[in-house]
């Protein structure tokens, strides 16, 4: 495989400008999704902070200070950790529309940042503050986003 893109994204906006980007220069996916799927999954894994998340996540509550020990230092490095499953309602379908996953993402990051209260429990790490969560999703944006190479313009060939 490809060396992936190394991505650091100061702010969640950042990820949303990737994105499309991506979409206006075109990609080569260097992994199993397509840029719709991973916007599609970064907006079904950020809504629940919001929203709230399912009631059996949190029958593993008692592992969080485990999580946050051995799991949040793993996905905090540029190269974090690759094959974690993930739970099959934040997996995107196939035919996921790119244009309009990135502006249903993007939207989602609007009412993410725009939140007044308190977001829900993380269900791996607990509670988190706005910077701290607003953390956890720049990193997971970044961790998805970097398995998409944009394409070079034809100029530049």
């Amino acid at each position: 495989m490809s060396e992936l893109r190394t991505l650091q994204f100061a702010h969640l906006r950042d990820a949303v400008v990737d994105a499309r980007s991506l979409l206006e220069t075109g990609y080569e996916p260097m992994g199993n999704w397509t840029l719709g799927q991973i916007c599609h999954h970064l907006k079904l894994v950020q809504d629940p902070s919001v929203h709230g998340y399912p009631g059996w996540m949190s029958l593993f509550a008692f592992l969080r200070p485990a999580m946050r020990r051995w799991l949040l230092p793993k996905i905090r490095r540029p190269d974090s950790p690759r094959g974690i499953r993930t739970a099959g309602m934040f997996v995107p379908p196939q035919d996921v529309d790119d244009d309009q996953a990135i502006e249903a993402f993007a939207e989602s990051v609007e009412q993410f940042l725009s939140h007044p209260g308190d977001y829900s429990p993380h269900p791996a790490f607990g509670r988190l503050s706005r910077s701290e969560f607003e953390e956890i999703h720049r990193l997971h944006a970044a961790h998805h986003l970097r398995f998409l190479r944009p394409r070079k313009a034809e100029a530049d060939r």
